[in-house]
This record gives C-alpha cells, sequence and structure tokens, in this order.
C-alpha cells in the first residue's frame, strides 16, 4: 500500500495494513506495503512455488497468452525495462551453457515488477530423464528491492516461448490458416502446437524431430489434447511442404538448413527460433515482413536462428519491419494481405518470463498455495 500524502507511515499504521494482507495470504502486497518486515515480524518473507505447486493452479494457456500479449503490449509502448541475455558457459564439453535474463514491467503491480531468470540448455539431458531446460525466477520489488517470490520457471520458458509464437501469429499470420508443420518435440514444441491450435481451425498438424521416438511420443500426446488430426513425418521437409504456418524449433548442434526457402508458400507464416541455425541463408530474401521481438536482443549472444543473418548484414534496421511491440501497440500494422510471406524471430524476452510468474503468483496468493521462506 502506498504512504498516504502528508502523513506519517508510522509502524503501527504499517503493521495494521500489513498484517491484514498476510492474513488475506496477499504476501505480495504484505511485503510491498511495509517495505521491510522488521517492525511487523522481525523479518521478511517470499513465497516458494515448486512445478508441481504450480500445475495445481491450473493456469490455462489462453491466460498466458495474453499475459504474455500485454508485455509486448507494454514493451511496445516503451514501458518495460530490461537488459539482453547474458551466457554462461561452463567448461563442461559443450554439453550445455545458462542463460540469464533480467526484466522489469512498469504495468504489473502497484509498483511495477522486477525479476530475474537463470535457465539452463542442455541438449543430452534426455538421456538421464531430464528436460533440456530447467528454470528458476525470483521477481522483486522495484521500489525497495524486496524479494517477493522464487518460483520453478521450467513451465514458464516453455509456455511463454509458446505463447510469444502465438501472440506473432495473431497479428502476421492468415486468420484461414490451415496446416502447421512443427519441426521439433523439445518442451516448447507442446506449448507451440496447441496455442496455435486454440488459435486456428486447423485441419492438420505435422510433427517431426531428429529422434523417431521423440516425435511419435510428441504426437501421441499431441492426439491426447487435441481433436486436430496429428501427423508424424521422418522430415523437416515433409513437415513443411505447402504448410501455412511453419515453425522451426530444433535443437541443432551444428548449422543445417532444414528449413529451406523453397517450402515459404505466398501467405505463409514461418517462426525460426532454434538455438542453432537450421535455415537458408536467403530465407529472408522472399520476406514481405520480418519481425523480432526485440532488435538490441536480436543482436545478442552466440546463438540464435537468425545468428547469420544478423552477423552478414542481411539482417539489419534497413531491413527490419518491426518489433512485435510495435504491432500488437498499434504502431505499425502486422499482416495486411493474404498473400505475404512474414517471418518472427524471437528469441526470449525475460519480460515475458516475469509477466507469467507475476500471474502465477498472484493466483498462488488468491489460492494459498507455495510455501512462506524466511529470507532477512
Amino acid at each position: 500500500m502506498r504512504e498516504p500524502k502528508n502523513r506519517t507511515y508510522s509502524s503501527t499504521y504499517a503493521a495494521s495494513h500489513a498484517q491484514r494482507a498476510r492474513r488475506q495470504g496477499r504476501w505480495a502486497d504484505y511485503l510491498l506495503s511495509v517495505g521491510t518486515l522488521d517492525q511487523v515480524t522481525g523479518g521478511i518473507w517470499l513465497r516458494f512455488l515448486s512445478g508441481p505447486e504450480i500445475d495445481e493452479l491450473g493456469l490455462t494457456r489462453l491466460e498466458i497468452v495474453d499475459a504474455v500479449e500485454e508485455a509486448v503490449r507494454e514493451h511496445g509502448e516503451g514501458r518495460t525495462s530490461f537488459e539482453p541475455r547474458v551466457h554462461l558457459m561452463p567448461d563442461n564439453g559443450g554439453i550445455g551453457h545458462f542463460n540469464v535474463l533480467r526484466g522489469h514491467l512498469d504495468g504489473l503491480g502497484e509498483h511495477g515488477i522486477s525479476g530475474v531468470k537463470v535457465v539452463g540448455d542442455f541438449v543430452p539431458n534426455y538421456q538421464k530423464g531430464l528436460p533440456s531446460e530447467l528454470a528458476m525466477a525470483t521477481l522483486f520489488d522495484p521500489t525497495t528491492g524486496v524479494p517477493l517470490a522464487v518460483l520453478d520457471a521450467t513451465m514458464i520458458t516453455a509456455a511463454r516461448t509458446g505463447a510469444m509464437t502465438t501472440v506473432g501469429a495473431r497479428h502476421l499470420a492468415r486468420r484461414d490458416s490451415k496446416i502447421l508443420g512443427h519441426a521439433g518435440a523439445r518442451g516448447t514444441a507442446w506449448w507451440n502446437v496447441t496455442m496455435l491450435d486454440d488459435l486456428f481451425d486447423l485441419d492438420e498438424i505435422r510433427v517431426t524431430s531428429r529422434r523417431p521416438e521423440s516425435r511419435e511420443k510428441f504426437a501421441a500426446e499431441l492426439s491426447a489434447e487435441l481433436s486436430t488430426p496429428v501427423r508424424v513425418v521422418a522430415t523437416a521437409e515433409e513437415a513443411f511442404d505447402g504448410a501455412d504456418v511453419l515453425v522451426e524449433a530444433t535443437r541443432l548442434t551444428e548449422p543445417e538448413p532444414l528449413l529451406r526457402t523453397s517450402a515459404v508458400k505466398p501467405g505463409a507464416f514461418v517462426v525460426p527460433y532454434g538455438t542453432v541455425s537450421a535455415v537458408e541463408l536467403d530465407l529472408l530474401d522472399v520476406m514481405d515482413k520480418v519481425v523480432v521481438d526485440d532488435w538490441r536482443e536480436a543482436q545478442s549472444g552466440r546463438f540464435g536462428s537468425l545468428r547469420r543473418h544478423v552477423d552478414s548484414g542481411r539482417l539489419s534496421p534497413q531491413t527490419l519491419y518491426a518489433e512485435l511491440g510495435e504491432i500488437v501497440a498499434g504502431r505499425k500494422p502486422g499482416r495486411e494481405n493474404d498473400a505475404e510471406r512474414n517471418l518472427f524471430w524471437h528469441r526470449g524476452l525475460s519480460l515475458l518470463d516475469v509477466a507469467i510468474a507475476h500471474l502465477i503468483l498472484r493466483k498462488a496468493e488468491a489460492a494459498d498455495v507455495g510455501t512462506m521462506l524466511r529470507f532477512h
């Protein structure tokens, strides 16, 4: 709660409002209302949310997509702060690395919300029965630095990626898209496909991945969830042939042209976001609009599907049409006709992690889910 104007913010006043928020389970408001809890409880407390506890909250895919779109809108309106991701590269023989993402959204909570996420990217984890990406996020009060929550952000990482793909499709794909071709079966793939199926009245979903057992398992999981027919194909070429929406989400270790430029028909919407390039260098030459999530982010780091295009100058401020936030905020038009070939490259904005983590925190407070931990 904000300090009233022209009034001394006494410890008694602070305590009464803090304790009311605490009794109601609104721990974020509790911390925000006092800034420090020494005068009330002798400590600062935060909420820890595990993966299973987050699953209990029952977030819907639409809730996640809408939260991400609002964060993208704020970005387009200039009401965010964030730094490009940085990579931590342990000496581990190249089996994986960590991404560190930091961001702030003005429009969340009473004072805005700041957050940091660390996510590991270890492709061989499947050999140990582990997800390739495991993540943790922390939310902070930007006016005091008080930590509000620590969350398992593994689901957030996958869901926000699929949601960003879907927000891009809302604005850049044909409304009557019927065939989705998807290469890759990692955790983000589930959210890509299910969220796009929610958006479009699809006739067919084609999926492929490097390992036959992986693509078969992925297709079976999708078929159990969706009514749209899911077809397993052996190659990316088969998945993308004649597709209206083409999503390349592979986990290559060396560049390989899986998504060929010739597969992109008029009216197609293309989303390449694999860690290592799986597209041809001339892909952008056939595009009517090339959109990124953030141009500064697109230029950072060693990885990314269009890294060669940036480094070679093929993707530059002159060839870039817009950041997606500009389109969502209404500053530039999205798709303008059915013949446009449009491409959206998103690298993963920290703002999306913060937005979904905040959504989870609010729902957890309302349901009294999670564990309160003494921080200080």
